[in-house]
């Protein structure tokens, strides 16, 4: 599947929205709003993210269709980028590969990015994308309802 980015459309959150209702995949990410079912407030939550003028946030296209998102957001002073692809679309290196068109597009250094312990193809994918894990922390996730460790990693310069 061909894969490109572009600038976040509108009509690209009700995709967005599906994708982040799947069980599964909130699982994997844990770090998920409360309730996954209010539309509205996943709505209100993208068009404050949209109008932070710190984000950077790209639709990831595949055949036409919005399949997922990458983003990058400033967390306590540091520069950070998360992605979410519809489960459909996992397994198939397309998460790899907008990743990486995204950090070609975003030249900042470093940056950080975060994934629970055991979502071992997330960890893949920023690793293949050359971050490496700097540390560990946890955080409370409203996906599992308990406490999540999770592993911080970096993108140098260079």
């Amino acid at each position: 599947m061909d894969v490109r980015l572009r600038p976040v459309a509108p009509g690209d959150i009700d995709h967005f929205f599906q994708h982040q209702r799947d069980p599964d995949a909130r699982w994997m990410a844990a770090s998920t709003s409360s309730n996954p079912d209010d539309r509205e407030a996943f709505a209100a939550r993208w068009a404050r993210t949209l109008a932070e003028p710190s984000v950077v946030a790209r639709t990831v296209v595949g055949e036409s269709v919005p399949i997922g998102y990458v983003a990058s957001f400033v967390r306590q002073g540091n520069r950070e980028v998360a992605y979410w692809l519809g489960r459909e679309f996992w397994g198939r290196g397309l998460a790899t590969t907008a990743l990486g068109l995204f950090l070609a597009e975003l030249v900042e250094r470093p940056l950080h990015a975060r994934a629970a312990v055991d979502n071992v193809a997330s960890l893949r994918v920023l690793e293949k994308c050359g971050f490496v894990a700097v540390a560990k922390d946890s955080f409370r996730s409203a996906a599992r309802d308990c406490e999540v460790d999770e592993v911080v990693l970096a993108l140098a310069k260079g």
